[in-house]
């Protein structure tokens, strides 16, 4: 059973996923960081918080789950006698390879390595790993301690038994893990939201629609659906035969171009980057960039606990 659980990163995932983990009542949780801030506990007491506020946490069970978090700047201390050790660094493939080869040395030849990247491959974070059997992937949506999907990534050479293990400890806190059977770029989910993501941002830039408009549709249309039936389980729904004939006629007008929008690339060369900027296809003032963050939470809130 997997009790004790290393993270090696303390930014904005990594304490969400200590959150997460420290969660259950029997783990222990090391967070790792090169260089720890004053108070490292800000940002989990932060997000606890939320949950106490809705009524989903007492202030004893917040100290209880605190209590089983740690964190160091030591390697060899946050590893050492970890049973599942799971990356949240920079998505930089060099980092991440070195990162798994060095602390090799460092662990058991049991433990379980995970890597917490979105889009890079498993396989060759993996490469310069002698255990490649025991490394998945396990990509946690944003914010973690509030979104039940994580995508487990299982390569050629990981082995049955370690992907089952993570996705039982993913369960065990309360996750919803599913599987990804072959290591492609962008795993599952990642791969339909971009897809979609370049329809939208392709029907901007040719004045069908301005993004107001599109992020409606999407909101009050389909994705009122998806908690409850999928993408696929729609088409069936509707008839597999209606489903074809549509896809006929409609796919050659969607968009299809291997390259990223350029309306996207002109708006990053101006440094019209979002929330981060204040500017993106849309102004973003303080307050707007508040009240979208704290809406998507109270929303996550809400719609999570509708799931259970």
């Amino acid at each position: 059973m997997i009790k004790n659980i290393a993270i090696l990163g303390a930014g904005l995932m990594g304490v969400g996923l200590a959150q997460v983990f420290a969660a259950n009542e029997g783990a222990k949780v090391v967070l790792r960081s090169r260089k720890l801030r004053d108070d490292p506990y800000a940002p989990i007491v932060k997000n606890l918080d939320i949950f106490v506020e809705n009524g989903l946490l007492t202030e004893s069970g917040k100290a209880a789950l605190l209590g089983r978090i740690s964190f160091t700047e030591s390697m060899a201390e946050a590893v050492g006698d970890a049973d599942f050790i799971i990356e949240c660094l920079p998505e930089d493939m060099a980092i991440k390879q070195d990162t798994f080869r060095d602390i090799e040395a460092l662990t058991r030849d049991d433990a379980i390595y995970a890597t917490n990247t979105s889009v890079m491959s498993v396989t060759e974070i993996a490469s310069k790993c002698r255990r490649k059997d025991r490394i998945v992937g396990a990509h946690f949506w944003n914010p973690p301690f509030l979104i039940p999907l994580v995508e487990v990534v299982q390569t050629e050479d990981a082995s049955d038994e370690a992907v089952e293990a993570c996705m039982e400890l993913l369960r065990g806190v309360g996750k919803k893990p599913v599987k990804c059977r072959r290591d492609v770029p962008g795993f599952i989910a990642n791969r339909l939201q971009h897809a979609i993501m370049r329809e939208a941002l392709s029907m901007v830039e040719n004045g069908i629609a301005d993004p107001d408009t599109i992020d409606e549709a999407l909101r009050y249309g389909p994705g009122l659906r998806w908690p409850h039936v999928g993408a696929i389980e729609i088409a069936e729904m509707a008839g597999l035969d209606l489903t074809l004939n549509i896809h006929r006629y409609i796919f050659r007008h969607l968009e299809s171009s291997p390259e990223p929008s350029p309306l996207l690339a002109e708006l990053v060369g101006k440094g019209d980057i979002g929330f981060k900027s204040g500017k993106g296809y849309r102004v973003w003032t303080p307050e707007r960039i508040e009240a979208s963050n704290r809406g998507l939470r109270e929303y996550l809130i809400k719609a999570t606990r509708d799931l259970e």
